[in-house]
């Protein structure tokens, strides 16, 4: 095999390389664009919910306890460095266990991190974080639903968290934590480029009849429909 052959192969490699990335960079700007409306089931929308972003990740806030679910029962405030007990709310993200444990700040990421998140190649997490107050604003936005659709968004949330054999949530030992008041879970599927943690965020508003973007990998494809 001459040089100029190979040569041709390894530009063709880079070319079909670039050709997907520009694809899914289009995918990831106008698929988001398309709306999946809101599902109105006729019960009164007394329960408040917040999507919140800390510019990367997209975490669903639900009140700590109610009459319907209690997740500081399953999701215990001892498992959290400042053990208290005075939280309102939880909020709770899935996604890629590297990117949530070794990748603290965008300075921090290796490239190991990066090909392993994106290629399915690595496990997920839970990252569960209580909050005392929530302030609406561009990073966090409320959205209040019925109970029928919170029992679902709930069902939706403890499905993708992994449980051991008395089917308990399990935490994850680390103290790769980001404050005094959060923690990481195992979790159920493998995070990818196609399946990220802003995915999982919209589908868990499509799951509480909630507005969504048709598929979205970024946070800016599920804030858009709540300006």
């Amino acid at each position: 095999m001459t040089a100029k052959i190979v040569l041709g192969y390894i530009l063709k490699t880079i070319g079909v390389i670039l050709g997907i990335v520009v694809f899914y960079i289009i995918l990831g700007l106008v698929l988001p664009l398309i709306e999946v409306s809101a599902e109105d089931d006729g019960q009164p929308k007394d329960i408040p919910i917040y999507i919140y972003t800390n510019g990367v990740h997209t975490d669903i806030v639900m009140p700590v306890k109610n009459d319907l679910q209690d997740w500081g029962a399953k999701v215990p405030f001892s498992n959290t460095k400042s053990k208290s007990t005075d939280y309102h709310y939880i909020g709770i993200g899935w996604g890629d266990k590297g990117f949530y444990l070794d990748t603290p700040t965008w300075a921090d990421l290796k490239a190991s991190t990066a090909l392993k998140a994106a290629f399915w190649l690595s496990d997920s997490a839970m990252h569960c974080t209580y909050y005392k107050t929530m302030r609406e604003g561009e990073d966090c936005k409320m959205i209040m639903i019925s109970r029928d659709q919170y029992k679902n968004l709930v069902k939706f949330v403890e499905d993708k968290f992994d449980r051991d054999q008395n089917g308990n949530f399990m935490v994850i030992p680390t103290n790769a934590v980001y404050d005094v008041n959060d923690a990481f879970y195992d979790a159920k599927g493998t995070y990818s480029f196609l399946y990220t943690c802003n995915t999982w965020a919209n589908d868990a508003l499509k799951a509480a009849g909630q507005k969504a973007a048709l598929w979205t990998p970024s946070d800016f494809g599920i804030f858009r429909h709540y300006k």
